[in-house]
């Protein structure tokens, strides 16, 4: 760190290199830079801080919507697989309710000609 001496001898050499007269020019400038400094790392400081609680915001909706439907659902409750889909064998061209384990066509499919074959 620059002591008082430290800086006295700066403060005179630039005077002496920059003369009297533009001495206060450059410190204005000086100055100048300086609160454009702090003014560039406040704000992406600001942008940072921004981000972050967004990303922290995001991490607890997810971390609340990932426990959301476990919490729905009792304990010990398994999901089963949703149901397939067969087609009727009265209308090979249109898509069918799902098909039971009872239903007489669930092991049977639908060939080219539309009739029905067993699987």
């Amino acid at each position: 760190m620059l002591s008082i001496p430290h800086l006295i001898i700066i403060f005179v050499v630039v005077l002496v290199v920059f003369g009297p007269e533009k001495l206060p020019e450059l410190a204005r400038n000086l100055g100048k830079v300086m609160a454009e400094f702090r003014k560039a790392t406040g704000d992406l400081r600001m942008n940072f801080e921004d981000h972050l609680r967004d990303l922290e915001r995001e991490t607890e909706q997810r971390r609340i919507g990932a426990s959301s439907p476990a919490a729905a659902a009792p304990a010990g409750t398994v999901t089963s697989e949703p149901p397939k889909l067969t087609e009727s064998a009265s209308s090979p061209g249109t898509s069918a309710a799902p098909a039971s384990p009872d239903s007489p066509h669930a092991d049977t499919e639908t060939g080219s000609d539309g009739g029905t074959h067993a699987a």
